[in-house]
């Protein structure tokens, strides 16, 4: 017979997070390539024939100022829309409430799927950093910002991504945000410029945009050079981990979305 585990809330966490693995490394043609073959076309187009023309960015070559942001927005990306479809799949299929009614607490079950797709996050993110290598040097003068960095922004958009998934009824709900919300944010949060080359009024409202934080945190990881004090940067995304990750909760015990 068997040995009940000493810590079924951990051993729940790791089978939700390694059915999201699982499902991630299975059909890698959908979720992992794309995202390559995607920032493989920004490096080109962007980097090389557009970039030759711009010259420098913020004392930089332009492919070496642009490769921060694109690795930061290929993460972001694949960690929203992992979470966002899995867990609404799960909601869809009517199997989430097998959880809902288990002895799990809210916090395991929305852990699970987090970390799903965080690692999503992190797996796009170095398959992004390789395809840099091949069109520049690439250089951490701070490893620790800018792996943190990307454990965090990954977090609040897999938070973003779950929250989402609840309030969403149909599929198409799924990819409203990513279209007219995050799209749009990210192509503005200084991923393809220096926020100094923008008019006054325009950088306030670059200031308003949370990505536009992550992209510069990343960016003094890698270029040691940034558009905003690298402390203000973490104190929003903690801020950012902590209210999603505390409303999600909140919205997994109150079953909103989930119970109907």
């Amino acid at each position: 017979m068997s040995t009940p585990s000493r810590h079924p809330n951990l051993t729940a966490l790791v089978t939700i997070a390694r059915r999201e693995i699982t499902r991630i490394l299975r059909i890698w043609a959908q979720t992992l390539v794309p995202p390559a073959i995607t920032m493989t076309l920004y490096f080109l187009i962007f980097g090389s024939l557009i970039g030759a023309r711009i010259g420098d960015m913020g004392g930089y070559d332009y492919m070496d100022f642009i490769v921060p942001g694109l690795v930061m927005m290929a993460i972001i990306q694949n960690s929203y829309g992992n979470i966002s479809s899995s867990f609404f799949g799960a909601k869809f299929g009517r199997h989430i409430e097998e959880m809902l009614v288990s002895p799990m607490p809210n916090w395991v079950i929305l852990g699970g799927y987090v970390a799903g797709a965080v690692l999503r996050g992190l797996l796009v993110g170095v398959i992004v950093m390789c395809i840099a290598m091949l069109f520049t040097e690439v250089r951490i003068p701070h490893p620790l910002i800018t792996i943190s960095t990307v454990l965090l922004g990954a977090t609040i958009f897999s938070l973003a991504g779950f929250i989402n998934a609840i309030f969403a009824r149909k599929f198409d709900d799924v990819a409203i945000v990513p279209t007219f919300i995050l799209t749009p944010l990210t192509y503005l949060g200084g991923v393809f410029y220096s926020v100094k080359l923008l008019p006054d009024w325009a950088q306030v409202l670059t200031h308003a945009n949370p990505i536009f934080y992550m992209v510069n945190a990343f960016r003094y990881g890698l270029l040691n050079t940034s558009d905003v004090p690298i402390w203000i940067a973490f104190a929003l995304m903690i801020g950012f981990v902590v209210v999603l990750g505390g409303l999600g909760l909140w919205l997994l015990k109150r079953g909103v979305g989930l119970r109907s």
